[in-house]
C-alpha cells in the first residue's frame, strides 16, 4: 500500500497567515523527503481557517522544492472558474512539473465560494459536468474552439490568429491528460460510478465515517464494468486523519480531546456540513439524531491516533473493514505543536507504513 498526503488545511482563524502557508508548504517538502507518494492539497475563497484560496498556485510553489512526490489539485472547484482558465493554468502546472501533476476536481463543497461566484442555488453538479468536459474538449481539440453550454462558452473563432499562435489553449505535459481523480463524499456514491466509467479515480473522504467509505468500492467496480474495464485496488485511494505519537497519553490529548488541532478541525467540519444539510456523511446510523453529532464524537470515530503499535492495528482493522486499497493519505491539520506534528508525519512513513504493508504482505 503506497502513503500520501491529502491538505485541507484548517488553521483557527487569526493565526498568521504566512506562518500557516509556510507550515503547510514544511509539510508537503516533509512528505517527499519521508517518500509520501502524493500530496494534494485544496482550495477555498471564503474561509477565515482555510487559507489556501489556490491549490494550484500553492503547489506551483513547490515545484523547485520537491523532487519525486506527485502533486495534485485536491480539488479544482470547477463550477467557481472557467473551463478555459482551468485547461491553461492545469497543462501549464502538468508542463512545469514535468508530468508530476494529478488533476483534482470537484463541484465544490463551501456553500460561501458558491455564493460569491454566483452558483448558489444553482444546479452546481451539471456545472460542473459541462465546465470539466469543456477542459477535456480544449485539450483534444485544435481552435477555432467553438463550446456553448447551458453555463459556460468557449471561442475564439472571431479573434484567433492562426499564424502566430494567437487563439492556442495550452496542452499538457502528459497525454492526453493527467491523471484525473475527485474526492467521494456520498454514501454509495453515484459520482464514484461516474468517475470510474470515465477512468477517474476516487479519494474516498476523512471526514465520511467508515460504513460509507466501504460503499465506494462496489459503486467503482460498477463503473468499471460498465466501461469494460476490471477495477484495481491500486486505484482507490482513502483519507484520514492520523496522528503517531511516542507515547499513548500524548496521542490522544493531541489528537482526541478538544483544545487539540484534530478536534478543531472537526468542530469546523461538523458545524459547516450540518449546516450544509450533510449531516449523513457523520452518521453510522441514518436515524440518528443531529444533535449527537458533536465534534468529539465524531473526533474519536474518525482519528486514528496511538503509538506506532497502536495505529498499525488500527489501519489494518479499518483494511480489513472497507476492503483493499491501495493508497493511504495521511490529512493535513494544522500545526499547533510543530514537534508532534512532524514526529507523527516521521513515525507514519518509517515505523507505521513498514509495518502495515508488512503485514498485509503475510
Amino acid at each position: 500500500m503506497k502513503y500520501s498526503t491529502f491538505m485541507m488545511p484548517l488553521h483557527p482563524p487569526g493565526r498568521n497567515i504566512a506562518q500557516t502557508l509556510s507550515e503547510d508548504r514544511e509539510a508537503i517538502i516533509m512528505a517527499d523527503r519521508l517518500g509520501f507518494s502524493e500530496a494534494y492539497v485544496g482550495e477555498h475563497v471564503t474561509d477565515a481557517a482555510e487559507t489556501v484560496t489556490s491549490s494550484m498556485i500553492f503547489l506551483a510553489s513547490l515545484i523547485s522544492e520537491t523532487k519525486n512526490i506527485m502533486l495534485g489539485t485536491g480539488t479544482i472547484n470547477v463550477p467557481n472558474s472557467h473551463p478555459a482558465a482551468i485547461a491553461a493554468q492545469a497543462a501549464m502546472m502538468d508542463h512545469m512539473l514535468q508530468g508530476r501533476f494529478i488533476m483534482g476536481v470537484s463541484p465544490g463543497g463551501l456553500m460561501s465560494d458558491a455564493e460569491v461566484f454566483g452558483n448558489f442555488g444553482k444546479d452546481r453538479n451539471a456545472m460542473f459536468v459541462e465546465g470539466i468536459n469543456m477542459v477535456l474538449k480544449i485539450w483534444e481539440s485544435d481552435p477555432p474552439y467553438d463550446f456553448e453550454g447551458e453555463f459556460f462558452k468557449v471561442s475564439v473563432g472571431k479573434t484567433m490568429i492562426p499564424e502566430i499562435g494567437q487563439g492556442y489553449i495550452m496542452k499538457p505535459f502528459q497525454r492526453p491528460h493527467p491523471l484525473i481523480v475527485g474526492t467521494a463524499v456520498a454514501p454509495f456514491s453515484k459520482g464514484v460510478t461516474e468517475m470510474a466509467k470515465r477512468g477517474w479515480q476516487p479519494i474516498s473522504a476523512n471526514f465520511l465515517m467508515p460504513e460509507w467509505v466501504k460503499s465506494h468500492w462496489p459503486k467503482y467496480v460498477e463503473g468499471r464494468t460498465e466501461a469494460g474495464a476490471v477495477a484495481q485496488p491500486t486505484e482507490w485511494r482513502i483519507a484520514k486523519s492520523i496522528f503517531v505519537a511516542d507515547d499513548e497519553d500524548t496521542a490522544k490529548k493531541y489528537a482526541l480531546e478538544e483544545g487539540g488541532p484534530y478536534h478543531f478541525y472537526f468542530k469546523q467540519l461538523v458545524r459547516k456540513l450540518l449546516n450544509g444539510g450533510r449531516s449523513n456523511l457523520f452518521k453510522t446510523d441514518p436515524n440518528m439524531d443531529d444533535a449527537l453529532i458533536t465534534p468529539h464524537f465524531v473526533t474519536n470515530k474518525l482519528v486514528l491516533a496511538g503509538t506506532v503499535n497502536s495505529v498499525v492495528d488500527q489501519i489494518l482493522a479499518f483494511r480489513e473493514y472497507v476492503g483493499d486499497f491501495g493508497n493511504l493519505l495521511y490529512a493535513g491539520h494544522d500545526w499547533m505543536d510543530p514537534a508532534l506534528a512532524k514526529r507523527s508525519m516521521e513515525l507514519f512513513a518509517t515505523e507505521v507504513m513498514p509495518r502495515v504493508n508488512a503485514a498485509i504482505g503475510r
